[in-house]
Order: structure tokens, then sequence, then C-alpha cells
């Protein structure tokens, strides 16, 4: 299959939920954006759907603090959730869209993929690590995305690669991708992976 199966230019905006008792009806396959609050989650909604106006992207991480759902051409919903580990918000409002995360995972909804994003540059942080341990606990499929590759050279995106590749002893069969959602690096062979997936949920 390829990524033509599904029109990511026909990703809209569908809903804001502020808790779990708000999320929008099942039915279509879900996909989860998760990552750091500086990961870049809203710069890879863009990128995904060809436009800078889709998903708001902030110069202050840690400003996205609901579950944002888009609509991915009436085959599947996108759940952008709030980024962890932003450590300049107050205890409490961290608590609070904290909470919503883990709430989320543990509503019972069916989670048909998740992006797991990271910063390239970054070393992995315990969160992120969490998140990744969770994940393969959970048996929830996922794609890992190495964001923001346009930040570095080859060699040192190389190296990077290699680094991180190591760091979490990934599988040989994991999915991982490393992309610039400036230059779109990566993006093309992203869309393909989540349509293959999308496509084939039962």
């Amino acid at each position: 299959m390829n990524s033509m199966n599904i029109n990511f230019n026909n990703f809209k905006y569908k809903i804001t939920c502020a808790d779990v008792k708000n999320l929008p009806g099942e039915g279509l396959p879900e996909i989860v954006i998760s990552g750091r609050s500086n990961a870049g989650k809203s710069s890879l909604i863009n990128a995904l759907a060809g436009t800078n106006k889709l998903a708001r992207v902030s110069g202050k991480p840690g400003k996205t603090r609901d579950i944002i759902y888009f609509d991915l051409d009436g085959k599947a919903l996108v759940a952008d959730l709030p980024g962890y580990g932003y450590s300049a918000a107050s205890k409490a409002v961290t608590a609070k869209f904290s909470d919503l995360c883990d709430n989320y995972f543990r509503c019972g909804r069916k989670i048909s993929l998740v992006l797991f994003l990271m910063d390239i540059r970054r070393t992995p942080s315990e969160e992120d690590i969490g998140m990744l341990d969770y994940l393969n606990k959970a048996g929830i499929p996922y794609i890992i995305v190495f964001t923001k590759c346009d930040k570095l050279s080859a060699a040192e995106l190389k190296k990077q690669l290699a680094y991180l590749s190591e760091f979490f002893d990934f599988a040989e069969d994991s999915m991982v991708f490393a992309v610039s959602s400036k230059d779109k690096k990566g993006i093309s062979d992203l869309k393909n992976a989540i349509s293959e997936i999308i496509l084939n949920v039962s």
C-alpha cells in the first residue's frame, strides 16, 4: 500500500477534550501522538497534513494541555496528547495534564497506533523510557519518530541514530523513522507506514 490510500491533505481538526469523559465516539482506528512537550508534535501534524495551519505551533513548550483530536481522511482519529516533561509549568498544571494522559491510556480505548516522538538531539528522558516500556508491555503498536533531524549534519545524524539504537536495543523489526518537519525529510516514508498499518486494522 502507499500513502495515496489515505489522503493526508484531508486532515481536519475535530474536537478538544479536557476530560476523558468527553472523548469522541470510537469506531475509527485511533492514532495517538505522544512525546515530550518540545518533541515537535504539532509541527509533525502540520508536516503530515501538508499545511502550517492545522496544529498550533507554539514557541513555548507545554502549551497543549488538552487532548486535541483530528480526523484523518475519515479513516482514522488522531489524538494529540499533552506533552510531558515541561519543567517550567507549575506543578499543579503539570499534574493536571499528566493525569489526563494517564486517564486516557487507562480508559480502555482501542489504540491502533502510537507515534512516539523524541527529539533526535536529546538524551532520552526517564519519561521517554517509561513510555516505551509501557507500550511494549501493553502490546500497543507504535512507530518511533525521531524529530528535528535537520538540526544535525549527516554524520551527526548517523552517529546519533547508532547511539539511540544501542541505547534502546531496538528489535530488528522495530519501526523507527528519522524525520524533519521543516524540510520534510522522512515524512513521505512515515505516511506510507501509517497508511499500511491503519488500512490493515481489522
